[in-house]
């Protein structure tokens, strides 16, 4: 029977040895996304972009929420996107002060090798494990990010 000490410690190294792998993960993501000229913060707005619902593009708003930013480094994200061609400003048909975000060609381009970027850090990361050991990761990861996120007081 363990006690609640153990359980502490037992839950802090836990949290430590996640901490590690997660900055691991994102150093390695990175060192695969450099040859591409996109940031990580650039590729998580790529995505969004490329996966926003609805029949409209994003407004520049939308992504800065969706990403808990404030909007001018949504702008920032956006202009070295736009620099490299990934998306382009729209402005809405309905309300012409309103910007709306579009993936181009290039971007869509980019998003397939951003995808392959992060498929290759995550086999780098997995190379240990077998595939029995990545199955019941996969379970034990899944179990903890469908655990709805506590709401701040």
């Amino acid at each position: 029977m363990s006690t609640g000490s153990e359980s502490d410690t037992t839950d802090g190294v836990l949290a430590e040895q996640l901490l590690r792998l997660t900055r691991r993960l994102h150093r390695i993501q990175k060192r695969h996304m450099e040859p591409l000229g996109i940031t990580p913060a650039q590729g998580r707005l790529l995505r969004l972009v490329a996966h926003h619902g609805g029949d409209r593009p994003p407004r520049m708003a939308d992504l800065a929420a969706r990403l808990e930013v404030v909007p001018r480094a949504v702008t920032t994200l956006v202009d070295g996107l736009e620099a490299a061609d990934c998306v382009r400003r729209a402005p809405d048909p309905a309300n012409r002060r309103v910007i709306r975000i579009e993936l181009t060609e290039t971007g869509r381009a980019t998003l397939r090798r951003l995808r392959n970027a992060r498929t290759d850090a995550a086999e780098e990361i997995l190379a240990p494990l077998t595939a029995e050991q990545r199955e019941v990761l996969g379970g034990l990861l899944n179990a903890l990010a469908d655990v709805p996120a506590e709401r701040p007081c």
